[in-house]
């Protein structure tokens, strides 16, 4: 039921000619359904036609239909806009977030002929996921994924900018991947703190190039307050537990052959594991989730560098 409030808020696109498409709305739902049973398509065939006959989507699409609409890129707006969406209702709960990385296998390999050695050699590819989550209920606030190898830290700044559209960011805690100068700037952009330790070669003075006053006192902090930094930095850990608990519901490996959709499949995990913490919520937080409803955040006045308290 959940699953099919976030889908109402699908709006279907325009038609212009040919045969008739099937409900946008109605895809997306079968497609996270079938995420969420871990099953083959053809044997989810009995799951989305019982969800037809409660009235949950108007047509069971045929399962080849569905994987052609997977392999769409113009599926991925949509489902990281559900995404966003899922985490709304948890948003006078969440202040401070964790960010990370991980990787989901796939079943495609890169192959190719060793002449040096005279062999043929293998190397599986797999779906790297940049997310960041809540620190409390490990809810995902804004997720991207690609089908390459991507660097880690210039993801940070998208994350943190589309979750504070909707939450209120107090901490971001992540690990020395997203060490940077801009990494740091975009936290506190959005009125947080950034606790994110330095790499072994960082310096806090800033020598010939332009003076940053965010990166030397976040530096001094680092390493005059070691332990008063991490505490707060230890949060990151958080973000590792999402991914174990996306993993071990809903699997490590993503079964689609092409890269657009073993990125949409990924996401529809992600938005899976969405609809499960909302459901523990509604039991353990006395939450009463509404999806599209979302009335802006009041406005909070910036942090002021010199009356950081450390």
């Amino acid at each position: 039921m959940l699953l099919r409030d976030l889908c109402n808020g699908i709006q279907q696109p325009e038609y212009r000619f040919g045969r008739p498409r099937l409900p946008l709305a109605d895809i997306i739902f079968g497609l996270v359904f079938k995420s969420y049973t871990t099953m083959s398509g053809r044997r989810f065939a009995c799951a989305l036609k019982e969800a037809e006959s409660r009235g949950l989507i108007s047509k069971a699409a045929h399962y080849n239909s569905a994987f052609r609409y997977l392999e769409n890129p113009e599926l991925t707006p949509f489902l990281k806009s559900l995404i966003e969406q899922s985490a709304s209702p948890l948003r006078a709960i969440e202040t401070d977030f964790a960010v990370d990385s991980s990787g989901f296998a796939t079943t495609t390999y890169n192959r190719w002929f060793d002449h040096k050695w005279g062999k043929e050699r293998s190397e599986a590819k797999w779906v790297k996921a940049h997310l960041i989550c809540g620190v409390k209920t490990h809810i995902v606030t804004s997720v991207e994924a690609t089908a390459t190898e991507t660097a880690d830290a210039p993801q940070l700044p998208k994350l943190v900018n589309a979750t504070a559209k909707t939450f209120n960011i107090n901490e971001v805690s992540a690990d020395k991947a997203y060490s940077s100068k801009k990494n740091l700037n975009a936290v506190i952009a959005v009125n947080g703190t950034p606790y994110v330790p330095f790499k072994s070669y960082s310096k806090g003075s800033q020598g010939m190039h332009k003076f940053d006053g965010v990166w030397q006192r976040m530096w001094h902090f680092y390493n005059f307050n070691r332990e008063a930094f991490f505490q707060h930095y230890h949060k990151r850990s958080n973000a590792e537990t999402t991914y174990s608990m996306i993993k071990m519901k809903f699997g490590a490996m993503v079964r689609a052959k092409t890269p657009v959709a073993q990125v949409n499949e990924v996401l529809c995990k992600i938005l899976c594991h969405n609809i499960c913490v909302i459901i523990q919520s509604i039991y353990e937080l006395g939450l009463e989730p509404t999806f599209w409803t979302f009335e802006a955040k009041e406005p909070v006045a910036p942090k002021v560098l010199v009356n950081w308290d450390f």
